[in-house]
């Protein structure tokens, strides 16, 4: 196998490829479209996809393929959310030849690298589509670079129907996406900071699976059919000794990480970390932040990647979020971000007094967010699969709370109080080893917790309930909604004439129930929820029923991310997934 690091970002047609292939004023007309939500011209379309064609010929693609991420759900679904995508081979006929038997050319045609269509009544809709109303359209996510795998290029795509309902899980992320920055630079020149032109959000995901062999794997029908075990009983020797956390990854699954980590470099997802977890038989790889559109990208890809690769080496890797019982389960931790393209992170406190103002802005529209849509937050990791890990000691609960630190919730009390924005002391902690050899440690300035779904992680918040088969789109798209209602919400304070900090502190004071420090997996935590008016909805029915109530379909409508009509869609299909998921199960 090739050196991984020595191929890394090879095969991605990325800012750096395309500066490289394209014309300079192409490339910063690409950019300000980008930007400005305007279509590329026709003629930069014909530049790009010349040059794209290029450089995937001299990688060796012979076919492109838009690829997209339809409704199908995850939950338990063997395989994990998988994209949708059809081959098209790099080639076309010579139209303006005066032959009447066309010859053939190979190419890209540019119409064919930025849309497609298909047939949008055969994926899961929600109603949004009938066979006698059928067409859907492919658009690429300019915003995320195509790569080539498998001698094909492929082009991240949105997935629209005929009339502009999105039936994908994609366009509703980049929609989101759209909220944050716009809700955000709102935020940012009601606070005095005027410097930036745009926002993103940021996503790093910790993709938790288990590995068993293939021959094993197929010898048990519940596996396969449904993703986990339906009968049997527990090893003798499972976590009691908490031998497996770390230990060294057994040879031929270190083989199947080590071929993965080299094709997602090579496609330029930045794979960092890959070690043994917790349950025998299971284990985590993760990549480095990345904009939120293009890690959703990578991590389904990912999981595309892992299955393939399995196959070769006679294993089997199992995406479920719970598919054996009596040991852990599998998530999906996403840690997420927002910021500025002058690099303000939202979620990091900061060294300046700007800075520091900011940080604690940004956590009371996080706390607004989480508080005020908080069952539908719960709603975007139901799951049948989920169902059997959400509060099963070794996740968070699924009663959705804020944890930003014990030292920063002190700090909210004071705010509430009167006291100013300023005041909470952000600096990292250095803790002595009580050995010579060893150095003290440079530790953050909150603790973790681990039994919180929301928990603060030093310039990021990890979303920990996220399950080990869904696709990322959804729980992010949330994530941002909630924050750009938030910030606009505060925004509207300020605006009304409020100081920066009484607006800060009312918000703190209508939300602060939302924040919670201590353990959730406690015995004592529901009691104390349903005291705070935090809604324990602890199956997926029940999570799903709240998803179209009118204030969901306010705010969707609101952030121009769905319309009333999408959003009861997407409800549809969640029932339809959940049920699918149960059917199989019980029939098997």
């Amino acid at each position: 196998m090739a050196d991984a690091l020595t191929d890394a970002g090879k095969a991605v047609f990325d800012d750096v490829v395309m500066a490289q292939k394209v014309p300079a004023a192409v490339v910063q007309r690409f950019n300000e479209c980008l930007m400005t939500g305007d279509p590329t011209p026709e003629e930069d379309q014909k530049v790009i996809a010349e040059s794209m064609f290029t450089w995937a010929r001299e990688l060796g693609a012979i076919d492109f393929a838009h690829w997209f991420f339809p409704l199908r759900g995850g939950g338990g679904a063997v395989g994990g959310m998988l994209g949708a995508f059809k081959k098209d081979t790099l080639i076309d006929l010579e139209f303006g030849s005066p032959f009447v038997t066309k010859p053939m050319k190979a190419c890209l045609p540019h119409e064919r690298l930025f849309q497609g269509e298909t047939d949008g009544s055969s994926f899961p809709n929600g109603g949004l589509r009938v066979t006698h109303s059928a067409a859907a359209f492919t658009t690429w996510d300019r915003a995320s670079p195509p790569f080539v795998m498998d001698r094909c290029l492929y082009i991240p795509c949105a997935f629209v129907t005929h009339f502009g309902k999105c039936i994908d899980e994609k366009t509703p992320l980049l929609r989101s996406m759209d909220a944050v920055s716009s809700s955000g630079l709102r935020l940012l020149k009601t606070i005095g900071i005027t410097d930036a032109k745009t926002m993103f959000s940021y996503l790093g995901w910790e993709q938790e699976f288990f590995v068993i062999s293939a021959e094993h794997y197929k010898a048990r029908p519940d596996l396969v059919n449904c993703g986990r075990t339906l009968f049997g009983k527990l090893p003798t020797r499972h976590q009691q000794g908490d031998l497996n956390y770390f230990q060294p990854i057994p040879g031929k699954v270190q083989e199947l990480l080590d071929v993965a980590q080299a094709q997602m470099l090579k496609i330029g997802c930045p794979m960092a970390v890959k070690h043994n977890e917790v349950a025998p038989g299971q284990h985590e790889m993760s990549p480095v932040f990345r904009a939120a559109n293009v890690s959703c990208d990578s991590n389904v890809c990912f999981m595309e990647v892992m299955n393939r690769e399995a196959e070769k080496l006679g294993l089997q890797v199992l995406f479920h979020e719970k598919p054996f019982a009596g040991i852990n389960g599998s998530g999906k931790h996403a840690n997420w971000s927002v910021g500025t393209d002058t690099g303000l992170n939202f979620f990091y406190p900061g060294k300046t007094e700007d800075g520091a103002k900011l940080y604690v802005t940004a956590i009371a529209c996080l706390a607004y967010g989480l508080s005020q849509y908080n069952e539908l937050v719960r709603c975007t990791v139901a799951s049948a699969g989920n169902d059997h890990r959400l509060g099963a000691q070794e996740a968070p609960p699924a009663i959705i709370s804020l944890y930003p630190g014990q030292g920063f919730e002190q700090h909210v009390d004071s705010i509430v109080a009167g006291g100013e924005l300023l005041g909470y002391k952000a600096e990292k902690k250095k803790q002595d080893t009580g050995c010579s050899a060893a150095m003290h440690i440079e530790a953050n300035v909150e603790d973790r917790n681990r039994t919180a779904p929301f928990p603060f992680c030093g310039n990021r918040f990890e979303f920990r309930a996220v399950g080990s088969s869904q696709n990322c789109c959804l729980p992010i798209m949330v994530c941002n909604a909630i924050m750009a209602q938030g910030m606009a919400h505060l925004a509207g304070l300020i605006e009304g004439g409020m100081s920066h900090r009484d607006a800060v502190a009312q918000v703190y004071k209508e939300n602060k129930h939302v924040i919670f420090t201590g353990n959730g997996y406690s015995a004592e935590w529901p009691v104390e929820a349903a005291k705070r008016g935090l809604p324990n909805l602890n199956t997926t029915p029940k999570a799903v029923a709240t998803w179209k109530s009118d204030k969901n379909i306010k705010l969707f409508e609101d952030l121009k991310i769905y319309t009333a009509e999408e959003t009861e869609a997407r409800q549809e299909v969640m029932y339809e997934n959940y049920i699918s998921c149960l059917c199989c199960s019980s029939q098997d």
